[in-house]
């Protein structure tokens, strides 16, 4: 009480004192936040810079268009770019509509605990280490079959499916209540409603989390390593045996002590990185799409 009582509610020194530190504290909270901010583009800048100081020079028009060689310098990653796309692209078809539907069920069918178990879930299967999946999936398919890009395939859909679910259930929590009264008042049916207009409002959400999970699974190794890593240095689509691939290539590469081998391992990396980076950009302009759309209705 004599503290309190010795406090002058008039000191106007006493209330600068305080406004002064509290403006000091402020200016180090963000002088902090922009460093962190600069350290982080500084981590990529120097990634990116690397990547193009030792894999520009072996980029050219061979690289991208012959496979990769059994012996020598020269040769590409074309091998390795066809089977990426087609094991990636068989990875969508298996995850994409499962994900939709698991999302789907989640946040129009599901009882609220049913939802908050299945949300458990998959966030708990999307923080499975991929090395495990590939193991799981070498496990079941490999063994007594042989490698296989479908076997490939399944393991990166795995890893797809619970970050495809999860944003696109996410993206439905948010679309208004509203529109999902307004076709149940017309007696339009339940799965009539989702699909004709809770999915087509969402849709812009659903196509980034779909890039997101696409570009983080086009640069997993240890699934393929597991799965497809045994395959013939030739331009090959038959996904019954096991293809090429860049993330696999990259790996093949860095190991070896030939210095051009070691340089088309860079190359195939800076390739990679700028996949990444594209298909980060197209899930930016997606969603700022759908931001524009919804705020002009």
């Amino acid at each position: 009480m004599s503290e309190l009582a010795t406090v002058d509610p008039y000191d106007i020194t006493a209330k600068s004192n305080g406004l002064r530190r509290r403006r000091i504290v402020e200016k180090l909270f963000g002088v902090a936040a922009i460093a962190s901010a600069v350290l982080a583009c500084g981590i990529l800048f120097v990634v990116l810079g690397t990547l193009i100081h030792k894999g520009l020079s072996a980029l050219s028009l061979d690289f991208f268009t012959k496979p990769r060689p059994l012996f020598g310098e020269e040769g590409g990653i074309a091998d390795a770019l066809v089977g990426s796309a087609l094991i990636v692209g068989m990875a969508m078809v298996i995850a994409i509509p499962v994900a939709v539907l698991v999302a789907i069920y989640m946040s129009e069918y599901a009882r609220p605990k049913v939802a908050r178990g299945l949300k458990i879930v998959l966030d708990v299967l999307n923080g499975v280490p991929a090395i495990v999946v590939g193991i799981f999936v070498f496990g079941i398919l490999v063994v007594g079959h042989g490698q296989s890009a479908i076997y490939g395939a399944f393991a990166l859909a795995i890893l797809m499916l619970p970050m495809v679910a999860r944003a696109t259930q996410e993206i439905l929590e948010i679309v208004p209540r509203s529109l999902r009264d307004a076709s149940f008042a017309l007696g339009v049916t339940k799965w009539r409603t989702t699909w004709s207009i809770v999915l087509p409002a969402a849709i812009g959400g659903i196509l980034t989390g779909v890039v997101i999970a696409v570009a983080r699974i086009a640069g997993e190794t240890a699934p393929l390593l597991f799965t497809t890593s045994i395959a013939a240095n030739q331009i090959s689509t038959d996904v019954s045996h096991a293809l090429p691939t860049l993330p696999v290539t990259i790996y093949v590469n860095s190991e070896s002590p030939d210095p051009g081998e070691q340089a088309a391992a860079w190359a195939a990396a800076l390739v990679l990185i700028a996949f990444v980076l594209v298909m980060n950009i197209l899930a930016k302009v997606f969603a700022a799409r759908k931001r524009r759309q919804l705020e002009g209705s």
